[in-house]
């Protein structure tokens, strides 16, 4: 429709336009009719211009169907939206209505499968609880056992230390006991011959000449007395006699007191300061207030040395400046040990060559300020040995107990030697109780001397 009238408008502008132009023309060529002419064209002017807002009545109409339309299309469109909608939520309360069926359903198959599990429950509890009365009755059974492997296992805990000594006396034992047993298999009988060679044997290891001659003498009067013929018998007899020179006054060092102070004398190089630090780790696992005393001003990097010991054993250490007077060190270090109730004090000093009188008169000096402001204390001085110098350790020892009163031996480095027989050697010839052997680095290795474990290790 509205086609057509914008067509039929479009040819009435197009005819009009022509018959203008053809008029025109007319005019042109005949101005006699140019009047008449002039009043038509007046005439389809106004024609023209009717139709002009006809044509523009007839546009804006359209304008109105057309947006009537759109409207019409609006709510057309809006209906079948909602219709759709409806549509939808029928859709949905019918699911809803099949879930909540599908729901009862499933409700009660869990239930049936609550109560077959349940029963599945209880027969496998049954079949469980069979199952640990069985396994416990299995236990019972084995608690015997598990005991006893329990013990098995804590026993090499206790004989660790052994364990520790016999591996640090292997390079000893090679050079005492193996040997021996080769001069007891090359014979077949009990001679002077075997005598010499047993003798030639414990000289050798370092157990002094004076020693050695004590223990052959022993060892005859044993085969007289026994009757002993079979050369292997001579072994045993070896071990008894060692183990009785050892054996006398076999003291522990014993800083059970409180207070107690130890003082740590020796030559330079005998691991003095490494004693120290092993004594102190030691009665600080047990419980003990240790402080150590920077004795030796005289050796450089020797305070250092002790006061990283201090730090690494976590207890107190007192000091003064290189070069200073060690009885003053040890003075101030009997202070702080009164005032801080100190368990143990162990004292470092110079090491000094047994044969510089000068030194050995003023490590007297020291002995001197301790028994004199320290005499409710405990007093032990131990002589450190490196058991690898042989019988020079023998004449250091005698050397030593001249100026001051030895309580005790510290034989370091016994794991480093083949000559383990030096033990012997200052056993009997300084009268001087072993109370501490180094037998490793560790900590542990620094061991409790007892002649019993060490004749065991030596010979077993």
């Amino acid at each position: 429709m509205f086609k057509k009238l914008f067509g039929f408008g479009k040819k009435k502008k197009e005819e009009i336009q022509e018959e203008s132009v053809e008029e025109i023309q007319v005019e042109e060529d005949d101005n006699s009719e140019l009047e008449e002419a002039q009043n038509d064209s007046d005439d389809l002017k106004e024609e023209i211009e009717e139709q002009a807002e006809d044509i523009e009545v007839q546009s804006a109409d359209e304008d109105e169907i057309s947006t009537e339309y759109e409207k019409q299309e609006e709510i057309i469109n809006e209906k079948s939206q909602d219709e759709e909608k409806a549509v939808d939520v029928v859709a949905e309360e019918k699911e809803l209505e099949t879930s909540d069926e599908e729901i009862e359903e499933i409700k009660e198959e869990l239930a049936q499968e609550i109560e077959e599990s349940e029963e599945v429950e209880e027969a496998e509890e049954a079949q469980q609880s069979q199952e640990i009365e069985e396994d416990i009755e299995q236990e019972d059974e084995f608690v015997e056992e598990i005991e006893e492997t329990e013990t098995i296992e804590e026993k090499p805990k206790k004989v660790s230390l052994f364990d520790r000594l016999k591996q640090g006396l292997t390079k000893a034992k090679q050079g005492i006991t193996d040997r021996v047993d080769e001069v007891l298999k090359a014979y077949t009988k009990v001679d002077e011959e075997l005598l010499e060679d047993l003798e030639e044997v414990l000289i050798t290891a370092d157990v002094g000449v004076n020693t050695t001659m004590d223990i052959i003498e022993k060892l005859e009067d044993a085969i007289r007395r026994k009757k002993i013929t079979d050369p292997q018998d001579v072994r045993e007899e070896l071990k008894l006699i060692i183990e009785d020179i050892l054996s006398k006054d076999d003291t522990k060092l014993d800083a059970s007191h409180s207070p107690t102070i130890i003082l740590m004398v020796g030559v330079n190089g005998v691991g003095k300061t490494t004693t120290i630090g092993k004594l102190a780790h030691r009665y600080k696992s047990e419980g003990k207030k240790v402080l150590l005393a920077a004795g030796d001003t005289f050796r450089a990097a020797a305070i250092d040395q002790l006061e990283v010991w201090a730090n690494r054993c976590n207890v107190d250490i007192i000091k003064h400046q290189e070069g200073a007077d060690p009885g003053a060190v040890i003075f101030d270090a009997i202070k702080a040990s009164k005032s801080r109730g100190v368990d143990v004090l162990i004292c470092d000093t110079a090491g000094r060559l047994h044969n510089k009188s000068n030194l050995m008169n003023e490590l007297g000096k020291v002995f001197k300020i301790v028994d004199r402001e320290y005499p409710e204390a405990k007093k032990e001085v131990l002589l450190v040995v490196d058991a690898t110098t042989g019988q020079n350790a023998v004449s250091q020892a005698k050397s030593f107990k001249e100026v001051c009163d030895i309580t005790g031996l510290v034989l370091t480095k016994l794991d480093g030697t083949a000559k383990g027989g030096v033990v012997l050697a200052v056993k009997s010839e300084v009268d001087v109780p072993v109370k501490l052997i180094g037998v490793g680095e560790q900590m542990e290795d620094l061991q409790d001397f007892d002649s019993k474990s060490f004749v065991d290790a030596l010979f077993g």
